[in-house]
């Protein structure tokens, strides 16, 4: 969340710099762990790559850092185009690398900067490149995805995602009573089944237990297709219906919670490091990481599940003790990315547990006996987090974000009163609150209570 929107909320958020917030392990002894010891880093790059990776990752970061600073106001506005917002934000000399970042693949963006290991070019793609994306490395739009992800600019953060003490729910609960606090109410287990219009405009929300609500604002933060059902019939834009379905993409990610009731030991890094608070990259061997970055991707256009697709390990019980369950517990999960939405000749049901162990199988690789550690799984499928969550097709961004700026869904619908706060407006969501925020700006403005 950007800090500006912090201070006008008033809201101070418990946050925990992960550092250091990078760890890359191998199967062998080669390591990075990057934070904000640049020393060590250098020195691990040196040692475990080379001089000319370390050279490119301080090029490509400092480039990153400037792009994020230009634009950073541009987060808390309504859109203009990729192009309009480089000639009005980003300095002269990076106004081009930036309208080709935003428009084109995050390998194109990476390979700029002369790095020579694949896997540290595939640690970047992965994790800020691939994230929720229905794409791989050289597919236009990844490019806008690694910007998205590079966007922290919290105090202390230096870039980097934090996290929340006591866990995503806080942020919730904060906003909840601040809402509270200003005559606002909560209602919980109040299914929205429809909005009432009339000639166009809307008149309020009808629940699923049949309870009327009248409004002359609504703000839906569902995602755009369950938008497009809800005001179905109260407009004729045909524009507007093809440019959402223009959105439309399945979900590629699964999330493995785990309860561990020991810590994992790496080969490549056998003692306490920090390295269980970072972001945990699982690759496949350097000689193979390129190819695999593209296979998987392949099958999983096949609905095939891939034999090793990238994995992000988190055990953020390391860094906030307070998210262990009574029993001591880590609070772990694997975050894998690429995965088919629906399978081809099976289904999940009598494919996830298996991959389940397939994955953990693939944690032992890195760090031997982490199956054993396992005393709970909670695991997530595109499917299930379709009918968990409610998210359409599982895309846990509501849609890709390869669509950037304007090109992303508009705040006012073609229904007068309704408007749109989700994942799919612009800047995107990964609970940054930009969108809320645009949204109830949009609002103020179309009701004239902006302001000055």
């Amino acid at each position: 969340m950007p800090p500006e929107l912090l201070h006008e909320l008033q809201i101070d958020l418990p946050v925990l710099r992960r550092d250091p917030h990078y760890f890359l392990p191998t199967t062998n002894h080669r390591h990075l762990l990057l934070g904000s010891d640049q020393a060590a880093m250098k020195r691990q790059f040196i040692e475990f790559f080379s001089e000319a990776d370390w050279l490119a990752n301080e090029r490509m970061m400092t480039e990153v850092a400037q792009i994020r600073d230009d634009i950073a106001p541009t987060w808390m506005q309504e859109p203009l185009s990729i192009e309009a917002t480089a000639e009005r934000f980003v300095r002269p000399a990076l106004r081009e690398h930036f309208v080709k970042l935003c428009r084109g693949s995050v390998g194109a963006y990476i390979d700029r900067f002369g790095f020579k290991s694949d896997l540290v070019k595939a640690m970047y793609a992965v994790t800020d490149g691939f994230s929720g994306l229905h794409g791989t490395w050289d597919t236009p739009g990844t490019g806008m995805n690694f910007l998205v992800h590079n966007m922290c600019r919290l105090p202390g953060a230096d870039g980097t995602w934090m996290i929340l003490r006591g866990g995503m729910g806080t942020v919730a609960r904060l906003v909840m009573e601040k809402l509270q606090a200003a005559g606002g109410t909560v209602r919980l287990d109040a299914r929205a089944d429809r909005l009432i219009t009339q000639a166009g405009s809307v008149q309020g929300v009808v629940l699923a237990n049949g309870e009327e609500l009248r409004a002359r604002t609504v703000v839906v933060n569902a995602d755009p297709f369950k938008l497009q059902t809800l005001i179905a019939g109260a407009h004729a834009d045909a524009a507007w219906n093809t440019r959402v379905e223009s959105y439309r993409k399945d979900g590629t990610t699964m999330k493995v919670n785990l309860a561990l009731h020991g810590l994992p030991k790496f080969t490549c890094l056998p003692e306490d490091r920090g390295q269980y608070g970072p972001t945990i990259h699982l690759l496949p061997d350097e000689a193979d990481v390129m190819c695999s970055l593209r296979t998987s991707y392949d099958d999983v256009c096949a609905g095939k599940l891939p034999e090793f697709p990238t994995i992000e390990w988190y055990i953020h019980t390391t860094v906030d003790p307070s998210l262990k369950d009574p029993q001591g517990r880590h609070n772990s999960a694997l975050f894998v990315q690429w995965v088919p939405h629906t399978l081809a000749g099976t289904t999940w049901e009598a494919q996830k547990d298996r991959y389940v162990k397939h994955l953990l199988g693939i944690c032992d690789r890195f760090a031997p006996g982490t199956s054993a550690l396992v005393d709970d799984v909670f695991a997530l499928t595109p499917p299930d987090i379709e009918r968990h969550f409610g998210i359409t097709r599982g895309h846990i961004h509501h849609v890709d974000n390869g669509f950037g700026f304007d090109d992303r869904l508009p705040i006012a619908t073609p229904v007068g009163g309704v408007y749109s706060c989700s994942a799919g407006t612009h800047p995107a969501g990964s609970v940054i609150g930009c969108a809320g925020h645009n949204a109830a700006k949009r609002v103020l403005h179309d009701l004239g209570l902006s302001r000055a």
